[in-house]
């Protein structure tokens, strides 16, 4: 059984000026001569953290980790004006630009593995490898499961209390509703549905470890932002069209894919990991019996270390990474 690899600090920070107002914080950590991998977060607006460069091996692997426009130690936090998908993507290619990069490894986990998949498609030659973890396809059913029908069959409580945030609106327009809800000028209301929404996510994607937070815990407006960037995305379809990513996939055919996806993921049901590899039948598919959503646990742990450990292997030949 695999573990994380020990904690590493970086060996170089610095702020990216994008386009607009953002500045995109990047990391690198590891070997400098190492195969180039970058980490994708989930989210929207989530955020790196010290131990995801832990999933790599320090001395194979040069590790790459930014916060996406508007999350983390990005500027302006929260900013959504010129935030959408297709500004995600480009910066990405402008930071493996400005790292002199020819070809990077691209490791991402639920809204972090949509960016792969798509970037990977719109820039194929400069992909080395795509680890994906908890399959998000941002079709119109998996948002509906995620605030429609579905999920809330599975803890109905839960949903209860954010489905009060706007009782009456339909199905079709709860989300926007939410959405319009956070910019409200009754600032009591806007806060009630960020802790929700914060509290539905938490819940669906923790499950059984979800603790809620104390009933008097006041909502801060880091947390007011982080839930308006969801629901931007969310309101806008993710800037995707609809089944975009299966529609490309064979773009990806040529790359050496691992998909991992946890039996119990409540975020991202199975059936998406499932559709993935059907496009993808070359890929490695691991689905993993009692694991959920989150990158959290000894077997999605021990799954995710030996997926970048074999594509370590494999391409080790090809970068100056020690052996």
């Amino acid at each position: 059984m695999r573990s994380l690899y020990p904690e590493i600090s970086q060996f170089h920070t610095y702020l990216l000026k994008t386009s607009g107002a953002h500045q995109v914080y990047v990391e690198q950590s590891g070997n400098p001569e190492g195969i180039p991998v970058l980490f994708l977060h989930g989210g929207p607006c989530s955020g790196t953290k010290p131990d995801h460069r832990r999933f790599f091996d320090p001395a194979r692997y040069r590790i790459i980790l930014f916060d996406q426009r508007g999350c983390g130690n990005s500027l302006p936090f929260g900013e959504l004006e010129h935030n959408s998908t297709e500004e995600l993507l480009a910066d990405m290619e402008q930071i493996r630009q400005a790292l002199q990069i020819e070809q990077w490894v691209l490791f991402g986990g639920s809204w972090g593995a949509t960016l792969a998949l798509l970037y990977a498609q719109q820039f194929t030659q400069r992909v080395s490898a795509l680890i994906i973890r908890g399959v998000f396809l941002a079709r119109q059913k998996d948002l509906d499961w995620f605030a429609k029908e579905g999920a809330n069959r599975i803890y109905p409580e839960q949903w209860q209390s954010l489905r009060e945030c706007a009782p009456d609106a339909s199905a079709e327009e709860f989300v926007p509703a939410l959405f319009a809800a956070l910019w409200s000028n009754d600032e009591a209301k806007r806060n009630r549905v960020a802790s929700e929404w914060l509290a539905w996510g938490g819940q669906v994607a923790l499950g059984s470890l979800y603790t809620p937070a104390p009933t008097a815990e006041p909502v801060t407006e880091k947390m007011l932002k982080q839930v308006r960037m969801e629901l931007h995305y969310a309101v806008h379809r993710y800037f995707m069209d609809e089944n975009q990513i299966l529609a490309h996939c064979k773009l990806l055919q040529d790359i050496p894919t691992i998909i991992i996806h946890g039996r119990n993921d409540l975020v991202c049901p199975m059936e998406a990991a499932m559709r993935l590899h059907e496009a993808l039948p070359h890929a490695n598919y691991r689905v993993l019996p009692n694991a959920g959503h989150i990158a959290q646990g000894e077997e999605m742990i021990d799954a995710l270390v030996a997926a970048t450990d074999c594509i370590a292997e494999r391409l080790s030949s090809h970068f100056n990474a020690l052996p």
